[in-house]
């Protein structure tokens, strides 16, 4: 989990593969209103998200063990991420806002603008007991203290 640009496809997906498990990107799930309102600049709201993070989560009960990549930028909506699951383990990859505006800057996205990162760090609220990942270095070394951090 983190804000956009922070790694969490990339990191996600090379996890997955580590752990030979399903990954899922949670913005291959949003519904194209919210894809509408974030590609317009528009910050999404609790009731936007709400139905999106419910079928991820379901997404999730379907499977015994996957890796989702999803923002889950609130506690309230981990708490729905996680409703339910046998274990759920976050891990927040983070960063400096000016490391992550500048690679949202060289990248393409096709609805999340670098406009809206800085409401992203607004409403960002860190969760305790996640495994915390500074986003500064290679992928590969990121998902190594991941694994390390899930012995």
């Amino acid at each position: 989990m983190g804000v956009s640009g922070s790694g969490k496809s990339t990191v996600g997906r090379l996890l997955a593969e580590r752990l030979r498990v399903p990954f899922l990107d949670a913005d291959e799930f949003h519904p194209a209103g919210n894809v509408a309102k974030m590609a317009a600049g528009t910050p999404l709201t609790d009731d936007d998200r709400r139905p999106w993070l419910e079928l991820l989560n379901r997404e999730l009960q379907e499977r015994k063990n996957a890796v989702l990549a999803c923002s889950a930028l609130k506690g309230s909506y981990r708490n729905i991420l996680a409703s339910g699951l046998q274990e759920c383990r976050f891990v927040h990859l983070h960063g400096s806002i000016e490391l992550i505006r500048s690679r949202l800057e060289h990248r393409r996205h096709r609805y999340m603008p670098a406009s809206l990162l800085k409401s992203q760090f607004a409403t960002l609220e860190p969760p305790a007991g996640a495994i915390a990942v500074d986003v500064g270095q290679a992928p590969e070394r990121c998902v190594e203290e991941i694994l390390a951090g899930l012995r």
